[in-house]
């Protein structure tokens, strides 16, 4: 038998410290969405399994949990993303002309751990704004991510930019099937020249179309990027070119708002490719092996659900940024603890309600229990003085 004090690989408890961290970051930054408008949506846990899947190709299959409804026999799965779900709502639900903000928190469970991170139960937090297609709700959405991430109070922000519109050109204008546009994003996610010389040299293609593949690996870096990309995709057709400029703009104008701001260009950075269509970004701070957060654009997401609508967004596992976060605990009401003695007064009670009517908090203690203020980590106690109940600091 399984020792029931043991949880499964990758599945955690959540200890009262590190609970209270992530609930006071939660609120932060929830909050942080809603001063930009965007409004919270709560999706299930358990959808349809082809709902859960709508836009990412195979990427999320392999990651998601997969069961049948004991009511209807049809295939559900416990949510791996929650993005799928909040298009639906826009799409489906919600159905405004207008451009639509939402926000969203709660619990995903992935099938196989990641390397780095062994949980599989991240808390996915994140913003999303459908129905405007312009440079400026990549920009806004960027932005927003670089705002949450200030709230942990984090140090040293680095964010990568791409933009998959290089690659999915290129490979569209070279009449590449599905096979070997599969093939070439592999070994491309590898970044191995050897391999990547060996496969190009086998398509028929004129050398332009070789030599720009060949390159793809070594358009990463600083602003320079942008130059040698331009010369060296010089032969490329417009959608390249038009990705390219969409993305050198977006980094002028983030440049101006975060003048301090580490930002690196990578154009062979494909990750969630069968699901984003744009620019795509990612947040990295030092220490971690991994980006804090990430996200992009994914347009047409929402066909599946019947309307056809712009998108781009990010997310993030709220667990990592509280557990990286520096700020711990600042809301000073939720740090004092007030230890009450068992006595059943009247006054004593009415004390301990407007107590924790303003939000503090109170323990009292049960009769005979074993116990102290100090084994509870409290910073007051109230005790009786001249036949009234007065708090006093430990």
């Amino acid at each position: 038998m399984t020792d029931p004090r043991l949880l499964p690989e990758g599945i955690e408890d959540i200890l009262p410290d590190d609970a209270l961290d992530i609930e006071a970051l939660r609120r932060r930054i929830l909050d942080l969405f809603v001063t930009w408008g965007y409004e919270r949506v709560t999706p299930p846990l358990i959808d349809y399994l082809s709902t859960l899947q709508i836009g990412s190709g195979k990427d999320l299959d392999l990651q998601t949990f997969k069961l049948i409804d004991q009511l209807s026999g049809a295939m559900l799965g416990i949510r791996a993303d929650m993005t799928p779900q909040v298009a639906r709502i826009d799409a489906h639900q919600l159905g405004h002309e207008w451009p639509t903000r939402l926000c969203y928190v709660g619990t995903i469970v992935h099938a196989c751990g990641d390397a780095l991170d062994k949980s599989r139960t991240p808390t996915q937090i994140g913003s999303e704004l459908y129905g405007y297609s312009g440079l400026e709700g990549d920009l806004e959405i960027i932005k927003l991510m670089l705002e949450m991430v200030a709230i942990t109070g984090l140090q040293e922000i680095h964010i990568d930019l791409g933009h998959v519109g290089v690659y999915r050109g290129l490979v569209n204008e070279a009449g590449l099937n599905e096979r070997q546009i599969t093939d070439l994003f592999d070994i491309l996610q590898r970044k191995s020249k050897p391999e990547l010389a060996g496969f190009i040299s086998e398509l028929d293609l004129n050398d332009a179309f070789k030599a720009m593949f060949m390159a793809l690996p070594d358009l990463n870096g600083g602003r320079e990027v942008f130059a040698k990309a331009r010369q060296v995709l010089v032969q490329a057709g417009t959608s390249v070119q038009a990705a390219l400029d969409d993305l050198e703009q977006v980094s002028l104008q983030l440049e101006q708002v975060f003048p301090r701001l580490a930002m690196s260009y990578d154009l062979a950075e494909l990750r969630g490719y069968n699901y984003h269509t744009g620019i795509v970004f990612a947040a990295f701070v030092p220490g971690h092996g991994r980006e804090i957060a990430r996200g992009g654009r994914y347009d047409n997401i929402g066909i599946d659900f019947g309307r056809e609508r712009a998108a781009t967004g990010f997310s993030a596992d709220l667990k990592v940024l509280a557990r990286l976060s520096k700020n711990h605990h600042e809301d000073d009401t939720l740090q004092e603890k007030i230890f009450a003695p068992s006595d059943q007064d009247e006054q004593l009670s009415t004390l301990i309600r407007d107590l924790r009517a303003q939000g503090r908090t109170v323990i009292q203690q049960l009769t005979g229990q074993v116990g102290t203020a100090q084994d509870y980590g409290c910073t007051a106690v109230i005790i009786k003085d001249n036949q009234s109940w007065a708090i006093r600091s430990r």
